[in-house]
Formats: structure tokens, C-alpha cells, sequence
């Protein structure tokens, strides 16, 4: 079946865009209806036909028959089954009616429209093509040519569709040229973008982990293993490797016979520096080797759960181990998945001190602070390691003779600044004792008081210790005013005691000077009797005298 012209390019497109025909026919037939419908001035629907033989584009309304005109609910795009016959004798209820137009009017304007709706559809219909063919495929490593050079992109060409590399996915040490063939990783494919939709890089770890698998065939077939890969493009890489036979050195499988392979993909990489280190399941053993070319003195763990690393390195090694702006350690903290704390013997050696001192309750001063020393010997000092005036007092003059610089006058200048330094608080504590012990006599009792009390080892609190201490002042005050009335009472009896004795003894005094008997002096100490006891004692003595009569 011989096919016209037009329909001929629609083939061609097709295979040019990689596209489905029918979705070119369907974009043609689309633009006719809608530029047919723009230039009638119509709201029918509409619809446009290609005749694949011809060449020959139509465009026609249809509306739908309904039986009787009480069932039309769109008199546009309905009819009644009576008017269908006139039109097309034959019809059925719920069939469709065609009505066509003539699009011989159409113009250049209409023709335009038509050119801009087909080309809108076939870039939609490319779009999803190349979302299809790649959406699935990304991290996979491709060969692309660069295509053109638009800003600071690369745009490469993948056969199939164009791939943009942004300036972030380049390495630093490569220069493009149009035409060159190169190996790119597919990172996504953005499906909104306006551009070229696939995104590549050159930057990425998986280009490295391609390049090691096709130059060294113990990668290729699993019998080496690349566990993980630190990657810095344009600088350096840090590539672990573990070998699944016992007999196969991982690391000198990558390298090769005189680092031919390692060489050829530096080549690839123009002139990326690459670390190839074995692999190990002890983390900190892994974490000395990811450090390389620095020597690493211990490495310990010093929070699991934040997986942190503390690495001591010698202090001449500190520079290496950390790398030019720190690339070392960072690249070596990513390969891990560790962060590292890196640091000399000697802070190693300072944090240790600071802490002990911490822990045995002995601030550290800095030598600074002692000024009769003199900035030359403390330069001297601080060069020999002895940064704390406790460390200096801690020195024994053997020790202090070994330090470059420090002679017998300088070491008695020392000791005497020394001296000086820790005088000057034993003082300042003797003046605040003697403050302390002029103070009232309340506050001392109040302290003695609370000193007794304290039971308990648990330090009370200020309020507490108030609290208590008023209460021991009231108490101890009770207990005085209660001494002082014993003592009161006690006098008082002793001085009635003694004023009986007094009486006694003025009272026996006077019984000798009158040589009177006590029965007499009891006598005469009787009250006298008064005159009704005496007639009393009259007439009974008168009737007893007669009776014995």
C-alpha cells in the first residue's frame, strides 16, 4: 500500500525522535480539529483525520442521537434521532453523526497553530520516551559524547537522547572538547526540566568503581571487592578493597604489574591522585589505614553509639595525617562513616594533665601569670613542655638544671619567683582567717553549732544551714538563761545556810556570857501567859486543894 508524502515524514520524524508514529498521526489530526474549530468559531466537538494514503487531512463535528428532543441535555454536541435521519438515513439511538467542514479556508494563522500543537506533542512524546529509557538506569555508568558546550555545562550526546553535566558534577582538572568520547555516571533524569533532562556526572565515586572493575579482572569476577569509596573529584580518591581468597592481595591486584593498572585510570581520571587501602572489619585497624601516608600511634573509640573516633598521631605526623585544608581526614572520616578527632602526643599529653588536675582538685595556672620570671625564661620553660606554675613548683632543681638555658642564678631566680607567687595566697588566707576570728560571737557559736550537727556527709543546703543555726542559738540560749537561774538558787541557799549558822552561833555566844542552861533559855523564851489562862489555872488549883482537904 503506497503511502503519501506526508505521511512518509511523519516516519521519518518518528525514527529521527525515536518515537511512535501514531503519536505524530494523533498530534497532526489534534492540530487540524482545534485550528478548524478556532477558524469556525465553534464549541462542537471536533475532530481531524489523516488519510494515510492520500495525504488528505478532514475535520468534522459529530454529535450524538438521542430518541426525542425531551432527552437532549447539550443541544451542541446532541441531536434528535428524527433530524439524524434527514442528515443520515439509517442511524440508531446513541450512535454518532459526522457533519464535516471544509478546511480549504484555513489560512497561515490556523496553519501555524497546527505547526506548534504537533511539535509541542512530539517534544511531550520524547520526554517520555527518554524518561522510559532512562529513568531506570541511574548510577550506571555510560559512554557519551560531548555534544556542544552551553555556559559551564557540558552537554553530552547518549545516542538516544541529550545529557547535561552541571559545573558541580566536573572535576576541577578536566578540560572537554567537542567530539571527545568519555565515560559518564546517569545520576537522575529530571522530568521537569526545560533543557536536556538526563543529568550526568563526572564526579561521582561510581565512575571510579567503573573504571577499577573493567582494568582489574579480580574486580570484575568477585574475587576482590570494593567495600567502600571516598571520593574528592579532581583531588583525591580513597577506594577500600577486600579480597575474598586469602592467596590475592587486594591491594597490589589494583595497583598491578609497576601500577600499570592504578596508572591508566589516573589517566582517565587527568591525573586524580587515588589511594587504594585494604579493607578491614576492625575499625580501628581500618581507620589506621585510611589515615595512610600518615603513621598513626592508637586510635580509640570514644563514642559507639556516634560512632567517634580519637586518633593520636606523632606531632610530626599531625600535618600529614590531616591533609592539605584537612582532605585527608575528611576523605578518611567518609570512608569510615566514622567522624575522627585527630590530635598530637603532645595535646594528647596536655588534655590528660588538665584533666587529672581537674580530678585531683589542682587549678592550673598558666606560667604567664608568674611576671618576676621574665618572658625568656618563660619562653624556656613553656619550649621544654612546663606550661603550669603547679608543674614548675612540682620540679625538682635536678629537673629544672636539664632544661636548655637554666643555670644557678636562673634557677634561684625561679625559686624565688615561685616562692613569691604561692606567698602571696598564703597571706591573703591569713588575713581572711583573722577577719573571720574577729567576727561576733554569735556567728562563731552559729559555725560551731553547725559543725557539731552535721551528721549526715551530704552538704545542706544554705537555707537549711539557717535554719539550723538559728535553732542551735535559741537552744544554747535556753540552756544559759536555765544555768543561770540553778546558779541563782543555789546562792540563795547558801546564804540562808550561812545565816543560820551565823544565828547559831551568836545564840550559843550569848548562853555562855550569861551562864544560862538551854531548859532556861527555853524558858524564858516562853511567850507570857494571858489573864484568862491564869485565873483558869487559879481556880483549878483552889479545887484540888479542896478536895484534899
Amino acid at each position: 500500500m503506497a503511502t503519501s508524502a506526508l505521511y512518509q515524514s511523519i516516519e521519518l520524524l518518528s525514527q529521527e525522535k525515536g518515537i511512535d508514529p501514531g503519536i505524530v498521526v494523533g498530534a497532526v489530526e489534534e492540530a487540524i480539529a482545534l485550528a478548524t474549530r478556532k477558524y469556525y468559531k465553534t464549541q462542537e466537538n471536533m475532530r481531524g483525520e489523516l488519510n494515510k494514503e492520500t495525504g488528505e487531512i478532514t475535520a468534522y463535528i459529530y454529535k450524538t442521537v438521542v430518541a426525542t428532543e425531551e432527552e437532549i441535555e447539550d443541544p451542541v454536541n446532541q441531536i434528535t434521532l428524527e433530524e439524524a435521519n434527514e442528515l443520515a438515513p439509517g442511524v440508531e439511538v446513541g450512535s454518532e453523526i459526522r457533519m464535516y467542514r471544509d478546511t480549504s479556508p484555513l489560512g497561515r494563522i490556523a496553519a501555524q497553530l497546527a505547526k506548534q500543537i504537533i511539535f509541542q506533542k512530539v517534544r511531550e512524546a520524547e520526554r517520555d520516551t527518554v524518561f522510559q529509557e532512562y529513568a531506570h538506569r541511574e548510577k550506571e555508568v555510560l559512554t557519551a559524547t560531548v555534544k556542544r558546550v552551553e555556559g559551564q555545562d557540558i552537554i553530552f550526546d547518549l545516542g538516544k537522547a541529550e545529557a547535561r553535566c552541571p559545573r558541580r558534577e566536573q572535576s576541577r582538572l578536566e578540560q572537554f572538547t567537542v567530539g571527545e568520547r568519555l565515560r559518564v555516571v546517569l545520576l537522575k533524569v529530571d522530568r521537569a526540566a526545560k533543557g536536556p533532562q538526563v543529568i550526568v556526572s563526572r564526579a561521582a565515586p561510581e565512575l571510579v568503581q567503573s573504571l577499577f572493575q573493567s582494568e582489574v579482572p579480580e574486580i570484575y569476577d568477585g574475587t576482590v571487592i570494593i567495600r567502600a569509596i571516598a571520593r574528592e573529584a579532581g583531588e583525591r580518591t580513597k577506594i577500600a578493597v577486600q579480597s575474598r581468597d586469602k592467596d590475592v592481595d587486594p591491594v597490589g591486584a589494583c595497583v598491578g604489574m609497576k601500577g600499570m593498572r592504578v596508572q591508566s585510570i589516573i589517566r582517565e581520571l587527568r591525573g586524580e591522585k587515588i589511594d587504594i587501602i585494604e579493607y578491614s572489619d576492625e575499625i580501628t585497624t581500618f581507620a589506621e589505614k585510611a589515615l595512610q601516608p600518615a603513621k598513626v600511634s592508637r586510635v580509640s573509640i570514644t563514642e559507639l553509639q556516634e560512632k567517634q573516633l580519637e586518633v593520636i598521631v606523632d606531632d610530626t605526623q599531625l600535618s600529614l595525617a590531616i591533609g592539605k585544608k584537612g582532605q585527608n581526614v575528611r576523605l578518611a572520616a567518609k570512608l569510615l562513616g566514622w567522624k575522627i578527632d585527630i590530635k598530637s602526643e603532645e595535646e594528647k599529653r596536655q588534655e590528660v594533665e588538665q584533666q587529672m588536675q581537674v580530678m585531683a582538685g589542682t587549678p592550673a595556672t598558666p606560667i604567664e601569670q608568674v611576671s618576676e620570671l621574665g618572658d625568656s625564661i618563660i619562653q624556656k620553660l613553656v619550649a621544654a613542655g612546663v606550661t603550669t606554675v603547679e608543674a614548675l613548683a612540682d620540679m625538682t632543681p635536678e629537673q629544672l638544671e636539664e632544661i636548655p638555658g637554666i643555670g644557678e642564678k636562673t634557677l634561684e631566680k625561679i625559686s624565688v619567683a615561685v616562692r613569691h607567687y604561692f606567698g602571696q595566697f598564703e597571706e591573703a588566707a591569713e588575713e581572711a582567717a583573722e577577719e573571720q576570728s574577729e567576727g561576733p560571737a554569735e556567728e562563731s557559736a552559729a559555725a560551731d553549732t553547725n559543725e557539731i550537727s552535721e551528721g549526715n556527709s551530704e552538704k545542706p543546703t544554705p537555707e537549711a544551714a539557717e535554719s539550723t543555726a538559728e535553732a542551735e542559738l535559741e537552744n544554747a540560749a535556753e540552756v544559759l538563761e536555765e544555768a543561770e537561774q540553778v546558779r541563782s538558787a543555789q546562792a540563795e541557799e547558801d546564804d540562808l545556810a550561812a545565816a543560820d549558822a551565823s544565828h547559831e552561833a551568836l545564840a550559843e555566844q550569848v548562853a555562855e556570857n550569861q551562864s544560862v542552861t538551854a531548859e532556861e533559855l527555853a524558858v524564858d523564851n516562853v511567850p507570857p501567859a494571858d489573864a484568862e489562862e491564869l485565873r483558869e489555872l487559879e481556880i483549878e488549883e483552889n479545887k484540888q486543894g479542896e478536895d484534899g482537904e
